[in-house]
């Protein structure tokens, strides 16, 4: 099958013309088989050099490449060869031991120092290779010693989580007559940053520009509590996070809820060590319309103001630039009373599902 003269036709079986077309649709192949069994395609109609150029978007050369690879060895000739370079000079069993080793943690050195990850020189040399061949043989087989991945999980398997998981949800989903939900947490070191030059507004086709350098002007913390049926926000900003701003924090809320006649208020909290502090507690016994409902360990994810705070960050804390502690407490709080204006209540619609690592 003649190819090089410019538009004659080479020839295509029918399996082949399937198989073609079905690259050519499949929204998951590559873009470059894409485009060489367009190439052939369009050559098996006829069609010249130039216009299966211009019909594909490539090069004359790329069309007269990858139309030869197809006379001379059908479809199997459209992927790509092997690529050249030295191979692995080293055999099964040497990777074998490196990928061991880097699955490892690194013993102590003789001067006695801990170290808790390797570096790519060290694992060549404990298995006799270079640095750059361990990298390879290692992003081969997708092992990345120089990568941690912090995580952290709810054990659901420890006694008693779902019994107090399900009182917390039970609190938000069917509450019980005559009691208040609220939720609340603190969100700590909230960073007053700002640039050292103001912004530069964006232009068509140019984003915003901030600089980089920027100043800081202190860090405040911002209790809140989310009243879960209307979905309104109270919030206090303080420059520590103790008990006595707790009780500072308490006594706001007491200040600001109505008081029902036969109304408890149950608080929804994490277990931070505060709250079981005796002056905590002596605040809870002077008043007795209140009290802790703690999620369990480790699931914070279930007290609904974490969802607030999530809010909080993308709107304003994220991009805000504050002059001073002050500014930033100003700002949070305007934000709240912005939100009160339209708040309404998250729709909680956790199923029970165990949740994956």
């Amino acid at each position: 099958m003649a190819v090089k003269g410019v538009g004659r036709r080479i020839q295509v079986s029918d399996e082949d013309r399937l198989e073609l077309e079905r690259i050519v649709r499949a929204a998951s192949s590559e873009v470059r088989m894409v485009e060489r069994a367009r190439i052939v395609l369009a050559a098996a109609q006829g069609m010249t050099g130039k216009e299966i150029a211009t019909l594909v978007g490539c090069s004359l050369p790329t069309v007269v490449k990858w139309r030869g690879r197809y006379a001379a060895d059908g479809i199997e000739g459209l992927c790509d060869a092997p690529r050249s370079g030295a191979p692995l000079t080293h055999g099964p069993e040497t990777r074998a031991l490196l990928i061991a080793k880097a699955c490892t943690r690194p013993s102590v050195t003789d001067e006695g120092q801990r170290r808790e990850r390797w570096t790519y020189e060290e694992l060549g040399q404990e298995v006799g290779m270079s640095g750059s061949q361990a990298h390879l043989i290692l992003s081969r087989a997708a092992i990345k010693p120089h990568l941690t991945d912090y995580w952290i999980m709810s054990d659901f398997s420890r006694e008693g989580f779902e019994e107090r998981m399900g009182e917390v949800c039970g609190l938000y989903v069917d509450p019980p007559e005559n009691v208040l939900v609220v939720s609340i947490d603190e969100k700590t070191g909230i960073q007053a940053k700002a640039p050292t030059k103001p912004d530069q507004p964006p232009g068509p086709g140019r984003p915003a520009r901030r600089e980089h350098e920027y100043t800081r002007n202190g860090t405040q913390c911002l209790f809140a509590c989310l009243n879960v049926k209307e979905g309104d926000v109270l919030a206090m900003p303080s420059k520590t996070r103790n008990r006595f701003d707790l009780i500072r924090f308490l006594d706001v809320l007491e200040a600001e809820i109505p008081v029902v006649e036969g109304q408890e208020i149950v608080a929804v909290s994490d277990n931070l060590s505060t709250r079981g502090t005796k002056e905590v507690q002596q605040w809870l016994k002077d008043h007795p319309r209140w009290r802790f409902q703690f999620t369990p360990t480790h699931a914070s994810w279930l007290n609904q103001i974490e969802i607030f705070f999530s809010i909080l960050w993308r709107r304003l804390l994220k991009n805000g630039i504050f002059t001073s502690e002050q500014d930033l407490a100003e700002q949070m709080l305007a934000f709240v009373e912005t939100y009160n204006q339209t708040a309404k209540p998250f729709k909680w619609t956790y199923t029970g599902k165990v949740l994956e690592a």
